[in-house]
């Protein structure tokens, strides 16, 4: 079976991550926030301005290259959030897929509040807050990772279609 895609646009990614930042804000105030770097860093922009926060840390794990997985490496640890087990702070990624990455940070950070945009059920069970749930087969085509352009419609592209 071939895998379906989801385009999430600017506007949408905009409208989630502020959806998020309205479930979190009863949550703080939050010492900071550690962005899970690179799909964590525009969702964590955006909750950080609705919740007024000024501290933003970044973990950098690096698990995909395009659509391919491999084996999650923390490359760079959020320091200031290290000190406390993140507690107080506020974890923020674009997506939890599998839970790979998710487990990986909070094991370095396992009081930190873990909030993402987007879960995949087998993700799920490791966020604290999320707003959109998706199909394990699906894969989110964030607006970073696009371009503008033609696609056929659905109806098209199945088999035998006309």
């Amino acid at each position: 079976m071939a895998p379906r895609y989801y385009t999430v646009t600017w506007d949408q990614l905009h409208r989630d991550a502020k959806a998020l930042a309205w479930r979190l804000v009863e949550r703080g105030p939050w010492k900071g926030m550690v962005a899970i770097t690179r799909g964590g860093l525009i969702p964590a922009a955006i909750i950080a301005r609705e919740l007024d926060c000024r501290l933003i840390e970044t973990v950098s794990v690096v698990t995909y290259d395009e659509e391919q997985r491999g084996d999650p490496r923390v490359v760079k640890p959020a320091a200031a959030a290290l000190e406390s087990g993140g507690e107080g702070w506020l974890l923020v990624d674009d997506l939890v897929d599998t839970g790979t990455t998710a487990r990986l940070v909070r094991a370095l950070l396992p009081k930190a509040h873990f909030a993402t945009v987007y879960a995949k059920p087998n993700g799920k069970p490791t966020v604290d807050t999320f707003i959109t749930e998706v199909s394990q087969d699906t894969w989110i085509l964030f607006p970073w990772d696009t371009e503008p352009q033609f696609i056929a419609p659905i109806a098209k592209g199945r088999a035998g279609a006309k």
